[in-house]
């Protein structure tokens, strides 16, 4: 059975139309919103990590929070770059974390998306050791912070302060937060090797090649090479695998207002250059619920990946996204075979959910964050 969860990107702005005006609003109404998701039966509350912009940087305290208000959904990251991480550092962050939940994070991490500063590792005191780039630096980082969550040993014992022999772990220590950790590939050869690597695939809404065939069927292939590497490594478990995509049904003329130009021009894939590389973009699902349904249920992706991850426009404010939610969870996600997993305590949100909201402004921008 399928899973679906929604992707904020965090952003907050003071701007014309944003409900989301302050890092405490897009904290506090993350919070709310992973609160909502989990009455509508919502399986995830995912957040993006992106550093040196108006985003969530931070996700441990925020990951934490959501943790001790809730009770069933999972809460992860899509994801951290691991060029700034601190591997012992986020091993810590993220046992506790994950200890706090009682065992619901999902982290996924990779070398990360371009961002706004030049070298902003660098400054966060991360710099490639000699002969190794920075996705070399990150894959390293993340070969280290696995290590340690296992419960591994780490550093020198010290016998004169209780340390004893041998090598010591970090502490608190998760033991099933190994099999959790979830790789964010860009094209199918990062696929293969993050079987290779034991760990779950996370695929977004762009890869940095591009055949020539829709986005849909060369991100099903990615994911069908994922699974034969995997199954090529021995690895004992099941893996994971997400897909995102931008989900958006228009239901009333609030929708209409905010989405209806973007059924017009987001209706199919877009080629372009991210990185210095071609890139294949997915297109956007907008229009009414029904229409949503088929065309998701015809994504050859979609069907060959166990999770969703639905991006919402998180700078329109929790009830809307609670809203957005509430209409494909009822009216679009069981074409793609998704049934709630626990009783469902109501059909939505009423008003005031969004207490940590600045005023909601007219025209809010449709954010795809």
């Amino acid at each position: 059975m399928k899973r679906i969860g929604f992707l904020s990107f965090g952003h907050w702005g003071n701007v014309e139309g944003s409900r989301t005006r302050t890092a405490r609003d897009a904290l506090l109404q993350g919070i709310e919103l992973a609160v909502a998701a989990e009455e509508l039966g919502i399986d995830g509350a995912y957040f993006r990590v992106h550093h040196f912009a108006r985003q969530q940087a931070s996700p441990f305290p925020l990951l934490a929070a959501i943790a001790a208000r809730t009770s069933r959904i999972e809460m992860g990251t899509g994801v951290i770059d691991m060029r700034y991480e601190n591997p012992l550092y986020m091993a810590e962050e993220a046992s506790a974390t994950d200890l706090i939940s009682g065992g619901r994070l999902q982290l996924g991490v990779s070398r990360g998306s371009p961002e706004p500063a030049r070298d902003g590792a660098a400054v966060f005191g991360h710099v490639p050791a000699e002969g190794e780039s920075p996705a070399d630096m990150a894959r390293r980082h993340t070969a280290v912070f696995r290590h340690a969550i296992t419960g591994a040993g780490v550093a020198d014992g010290d016998p004169r302060f209780g340390g004893g022999p041998g090598k010591l772990p970090v502490q608190p220590n998760s033991p099933d937060l190994a099999r959790r950790i979830w790789w964010g590939a860009g094209s199918r050869a990062t696929a293969v090797w993050t079987a290779e690597q034991g760990m779950n695939l996370m695929s977004s809404t762009l890869l940095t090649e591009d055949t020539g065939v829709p986005f849909d069927e060369l991100q099903a292939e990615q994911i069908s090479m994922f699974r034969s590497a995997w199954a090529g490594a021995g690895h004992e478990h099941t893996p994971r695998v997400s897909v995102s995509r931008s989900v958006l049904p228009i239901v009333d003329e609030e929708d209409r207002r905010y989405f209806g130009l973007s059924a017009l021009r987001e209706k199919r894939d877009q080629v372009g250059i991210i990185d210095g590389l071609v890139a294949r973009f997915g297109k956007s699902y907008v229009g009414e619920p029904e229409a949503i349904a088929e065309e998701l249920a015809a994504d050859a992706a979609v069907q060959a990946a166990d999770t969703v991850l639905l991006t919402v426009p998180n700078q329109l404010g929790v009830d809307f996204n609670a809203k957005l939610l509430g209409t494909i969870a009822r009216h679009v996600a069981p074409a793609i075979g998704w049934q709630p997993k626990w009783p469902v305590a109501g059909a939505g949100r009423g008003p005031g959910t969004a207490a940590a909201a600045g005023p909601a402004a007219p025209g809010a921008e449709a954010s795809r964050g």
